[in-house]
């Protein structure tokens, strides 16, 4: 993580990819928050290829991070199917590394999050999709900083 920062390489992109909408969510400068960037409504591939290149090049990302939909038993089922599909297109058409990330309970996390926050079922429906790709991407980077500290400590 020190490396992305020190080397001035570019931010994480993190989607949550369904079948109507992607949300999307940026880290910070430091790779230690995530911010959501908001939802793409899902046109045809091609155009979501292009919306997500035109992020990637005005947030400068290196990396992207999509959610991978889990069954609570860690098995693919059939809507992981269809994102590990997404993640390939996305390594083809755009020659970066792309890293599949379990979400599991992220959709459920953000909805009791909304309702706790009191926010009317209308808008809890429009900021869903944002809101579960910051948790994706706010777990991956936590992961990443705990993997760091951890080798830090055991070098002590």
């Amino acid at each position: 993580m020190k490396d992305m920062v020190s080397k001035g390489k570019g931010r994480l992109l993190g989607l949550d990819y369904g079948e109507k909408f992607i949300g999307v969510a940026v880290s910070d400068g430091l790779g230690i928050t995530a911010q959501g960037l908001g939802r793409i409504v899902r046109r045809n591939p091609q155009a979501d290829l292009d919306k997500i290149r035109e992020l990637i090049k005005e947030h400068r990302v290196e990396k992207l991070i999509v959610g991978l939909p889990r069954r609570m038993d860690g098995t693919l089922g059939t809507q992981a199917e269809a994102v590990m599909k997404f993640i390939e297109k996305l390594r083809g058409a755009l020659g970066m590394e792309v890293e599949p990330w379990d979400e599991r309970l992220t959709t459920v996390e953000a909805e009791r999050a909304m309702i706790r926050g009191d926010l009317s079922r209308s808008k809890r429906k429009r900021i869903v999709d944002k809101l579960s790709a910051v948790l994706i991407l706010q777990s991956y980077l936590d992961h990443l900083h705990f993997s760091l500290q951890g080798k830090v400590s055991d070098e002590d």
